[in-house]
């Protein structure tokens, strides 16, 4: 300890001072106390200790690295304190040097994996936030090569530039972007379940050295985030041409063959590549792209590296709030329905209607069906919106019968296999019937002909029940999946709906392709054996109608009679007619 007068030389000092600083402590006398605790090379700790001589603060505490005798370093913390009284200063400075080694080797433990080394998830988070906030609170003007910084990024002491002053290590002006490899290791389970977790961690410390050796050039700092997941974090990237060839060589290094526990290994890695400005994006988010490319590097067939793109995250993106928002779009009524009239090939007359879903979506506009039929079977909300739709296809049929009593107009409804299994099909179909007074005979089920395949149990027992009730059933797009013909004599079937891609060989304007009319032919004859009506989707002109009413198709449907329509012009085409 000493006491320092106003003018900031030392009055007097004890022996413990004069013996950690290594001199006699009557030399210390008259000497700038500033310089002895090495106040003057942090600004901040300079001016606070300059405002407690002036009698304007009371008390300063920092933490300084002196030198002892001999050159040797060590961290004091320094105390400051003024003395009312006598209008002095106490300055006392204690050796903190084993309590810092300490918490430093604690940190190391905590923020290090255990098993590889690597720092782990906590301190690349740490580090990517640090990044990213270094890099929001600089502007690009102020980003220049003046400075030095200190190997790995490790946070400068008091009194040096912080890093977001800095050049990057070589030199070059910092880039204010941020990449990152995400990467995990393929079929790494399969090496733990049949070697033993021991084998495990070897791997995983094989390929951590492997990492780190390619990450080495550049300092980049690799990380462990968990089980046989890594990352390499690239705090100032060149663009994204630097990222990919790091993810080709990490690809490269890790293809060559592992010998651990004996056993000589075979490993490949997917890793997702991320690249982008470090101003604005956020640690989540710049994690959550990286996880969703190397999902798309798993999805896209492993072993390989993929580049984040934002159509495919918008497509995504799009995809989950689309998911998301289904259920609630049914109660809301955001669904409409049009329909698209089945046409008599040989007199024109229009003999029913395919009921087709739109979602006028709040934010997407108008969706077909293809936007957002598939999701609702993941999701399971065919349910309820594919009983919405037969509800309103069988009262707006209703109201057809009653508006045109001698015009029988059929009214199909597409069924996905998930209203099958998951609802009571035929208790559904009774109860709206029985509500909107639609006979079942003008009711028209159509089923795909994947979904009906290898039928049996509950979804055949169904099917016969909605027949034997009346109801038709027809076999969707048939020709594009299993096409196996021996399920059309033992399901209750009533008609096939040949798919279009039949049809369109039969064009004028295009090379007709023979094979196409003999299968369709053929079909159509198979057909009509068995007791079967043929549609053919997809008509789109006068030839094509032609030729198919030729070979025996009962009935077209075709943007050549007319593109799916709201209810009120099915009745106005009721009323005049379509033409043939």
């Amino acid at each position: 300890m000493a006491v320092v007068g106003r003018d900031g030389l030392v009055r007097t000092a004890n022996d413990a001072l004069g013996a950690l600083l290594g001199t006699d402590p009557d030399l210390l006398r008259d000497s700038p106390a500033a310089e002895l605790a090495g106040l003057r090379e942090d600004p901040r700790a300079w001016s606070a200790y300059r405002e407690i001589l002036l009698g304007r603060r009371d008390r300063l505490l920092c933490t300084r690295r002196l030198r002892r005798p001999g050159g040797r370093e060590m961290w004091a913390e320094v105390t400051v304190t003024s003395l009312p009284e006598t209008h002095d200063t106490l300055l006392s400075v204690a050796d903190v040097t084993d309590r810092r080694d300490l918490r430093a080797r604690l940190r190391h433990l905590r923020m290090h994996d255990p098993v590889t080394g690597l720092p782990n998830r906590s301190l690349f988070f740490e580090r990517l936030a640090a990044a990213l906030a270094a890099a929001a609170r600089r502007p690009e003007a102020t980003r220049r090569p003046d400075a030095t910084r200190r190997p790995g990024g490790v946070p400068c002491p008091d009194g040096v530039p912080p890093p977001d002053a800095l050049p990057h290590p070589d030199g070059r002006p910092r880039s204010g972007r941020v990449g990152l490899c995400y990467l995990d290791l393929d079929g790494f389970k399969a090496v733990n379940d049949t070697l033993g977790h021991r084998a495990g961690d070897l791997l995983l410390g094989a390929v951590a050295r492997r990492l780190t050796e390619c990450a080495a050039p550049d300092g980049h700092l690799v990380a462990r985030l968990g089980g046989d997941e890594f990352a390499l974090l690239v705090e100032e990237s060149a663009g994204t041409e630097q990222l990919v060839a790091l993810a080709a060589a990490v690809q490269a290094a890790l293809t060559r063959p592992f010998e651990v526990a004996g056993q000589r290994l075979a490993v490949s890695a997917s890793i997702g590549v991320v690249e982008r400005p470090a101003a604005g994006t956020h640690a989540t988010e710049l994690m959550q792209a990286a996880d969703t490319t190397l999902y798309w590097a798993k999805a896209d067939g492993k072993a390989r590296w993929t580049l984040f793109d934002p159509e495919r995250n918008a497509h995504r993106m799009t995809r989950q709030a689309l998911s998301n928002t289904l259920r609630p779009a049914v109660e809301r009524g955001e669904f409409v329905l049009q329909y698209q009239p089945l046409v008599g090939l040989g007199d024109g007359v229009v003999r029913g209607v395919e009921a087709l879903v739109r979602w006028r979506h709040p934010q997407y506009g108008t969706l077909a069906p293809n936007r957002f039929i598939g999701l609702a079977e993941e999701t399971g909300a065919i349910v309820p919106l594919g009983r919405w739709i037969l509800a309103t296809a069988c009262r707006q049929g209703r109201r057809w019968q009653l508006d045109h009593p001698g015009e029988p107009l059929v009214v199909s409804v597409n069924v996905a296999v998930r209203q099958v299994w998951d609802s009571d099909l035929v208790a559904d179909v009774a109860g709206i019937l029985a509500e909107t007074g639609l006979p079942a005979r003008l009711l028209q089920l159509e089923l795909t002909e994947s979904a009906v395949m290898g039928s049996a149990g509950r979804p055949l027992q169904q099917l016969q029940a909605l027949r034997d009730m009346g109801v038709a059933i027809a076999i969707d797009d048939f020709g594009t999946g299993y096409s196996n013909l021996a399920y059309l004599s033992r399901l209750p079937v009533s008609t096939l709906k040949l798919d279009g891609s039949f049809v369109h060989g039969f064009r004028a304007e295009e090379h007709p392709n023979p094979a196409d009319e003999t299968i369709v032919e053929a079909l159509v004859q198979l057909a009509h054996r068995l007791g079967l009506t043929v549609t053919a989707e997809c008509v789109e002109s006068a030839e094509q109608a032609e030729r198919l009413g030729r070979i025996g198709c009962d009935t077209g449907q075709g943007w050549f009679y007319s593109r799916p329509v709201p209810a009120d012009r099915i009745s106005a085409l009721l009323s005049t007619g379509v033409r043939p």
